[in-house]
Order: structure tokens, then sequence, then C-alpha cells
């Protein structure tokens, strides 16, 4: 939850290429990031990966005009349409695009190449079939929203209950990188998002800190397996409201265009 989903890059800038906002060489790059590189397999009319400006067009030409994100996990389809083979990819990896206007969805497969000491971090997207139809479990933005602030305020008193301590030096770390990547004037969103999807996107990554710090760091004061399970309990609920959120946030230029 901590790092920025693929998929969310990818459908963030596709958006803002679709919408004539930034040139296809900018919306690659940014959809690239740190990766290495990053290629679109299974391309309509196309025999074999290619690059991610050509397949972004032969999406638009296709009848794209827009995308959308999947996070899903186990009893979660969230964001999910069909049909079964994409959403098994989909939840094999956790993200997934949805593309809005043709009916195809792609899913990052993530690989490590390069010698020890040089390793780089290659995505191949999957480019299949999917069902029209409308997306399970998707907020809207202000719905969105307000379960975040109800999560986080009720995540905090029942985790200060516990006792769960955010402290040690991994979980410092954890909070130091959320600071640097909250950097004022960083791209968070890609150009024509409204200002409300970029809160909501922060708040959302402010709280998956919380959980995987609770989480993932240490026990603090919850050593027993009844207060353990007790955090889980806690957190389970906030997680599933934080990817709705991030989803939310992600799908709001759609939503925003839907008005």
């Amino acid at each position: 939850m901590l790092s920025e989903p693929r998929s969310g890059r990818l459908a963030a800038w596709g958006n803002a290429l679709l919408a004539g906002l930034v040139p296809p060489d900018d919306a690659a790059q940014a959809i690239v990031g740190q990766d290495a590189v990053h290629r679109v397999e299974g391309v309509p009319g196309e025999a074999g990966p290619v690059g991610l400006t050509l397949a972004l067009g032969r999406l638009r030409a296709l009848g794209a005009t827009g995308f959308r994100v999947a996070l899903p996990v186990p009893g979660h389809p969230l964001g999910l349409s069909g049909p079964p083979d994409f959403n098994a990819r989909a939840l094999d990896a956790e993200e997934a695009v949805v593309v809005f206007g043709a009916p195809y969805g792609l899913v990052p497969e993530v690989g490590e190449a390069g010698p020890e000491g040089d390793v780089h971090v290659e995505v191949v997207w999957h480019c299949l079939p999917v069902r029209e139809a409308p997306p399970a479990d998707v907020p809207s933005l202000g719905e969105a929203e307000r379960e975040l602030a109800e999560a986080l305020r009720d995540a905090t008193v029942v985790l200060s209950r516990l006792d769960v301590a955010a402290s040690g030096p991994v979980a410092e770390a954890a909070v130091d990188a959320y600071r640097a990547r909250a950097e004022p004037g960083r791209d968070i969103l890609a150009p024509g998002y409204p200002p409300r999807a970029v809160r909501v996107l922060e708040l959302a990554q402010r709280v998956g800190l919380l959980v995987a710090v609770a989480h993932g760091y240490g026990h603090g004061g919850a050593v027993s397996a009844s207060e353990i399970a007790a955090r889980s309990e806690a957190l389970r609920p906030v997680e599933r409201v934080a990817r709705r959120a991030q989803v939310a946030a992600y799908n709001a230029y759609l939503e925003e265009r839907g008005r």
C-alpha cells in the first residue's frame, strides 16, 4: 500500500494522454517511473510485445476513452468486471487497468533482470479481453473520502488501545520514505485530475502507512496471540477502505468526465 501501484500510474497518465494534456512520450516516461522498461503483450494487431506509446495509441484507435484501476485481493474483487481469466490474472498481481470504451484490460507482470548489484525492474503488461460491465465495489470520490476519515479515526483508537508502537528503525524508515514522497510539487496524479482526487489519494497513502507500520513492523505492545489477532481484525477493514479510496482517486478522471 505504501508504494504507488503501477496500474495507478498507467491509468492516471493514460487518462492525461487521452485528454490531450500530455504528449505520448511524457506519459510513457511517467508510467515507467523508476523501472527500466515497460512492454505490452497481446495488443490487438501486434504479433509481439510493443512499447507503451504504441500500445496506448492502438488502444485509443480501438475506442479507448479512459482507463480505470482495479486493486483486487482474494475475497474482494475491487474494480473487476470479468471474465474469470482476466480476474484470475488481476488477483494474482493484485492490480490491473481496465480500459473504458474498448473491451480490454492490462495486468502487469513484474520481473528483475541484470547481474547482482545492477538489478533492474522490467514490466510486461498483458493485454486481455474484459467484460464491459460495472466494476465491483468501486465507491465515488466523496464516499471514499468519508470512509477514509472514519477508518483512520476508528483505527487510531483501536491501535492505541492495543498499544501498537510505531517505532524502531524500519518503521522510522517507512515514515521518512512517506515524507520524501509527500514533498510539495510532486506529481501524485497526472494533469487533469481534480484537487479532491489528489487529497483522497494522499490520505489513502497515509492510511496505508499506518497499516504497514502497525501490521508489519514489530509487535509493539501487542505480544499475545489474542492481541495480534485483534490488531489484524482492526486493520482489515482499514486496509480495505484504503484500497477502495485509491481506486476512487485514480478513477476520478472518468467520474468527473461523467458529470
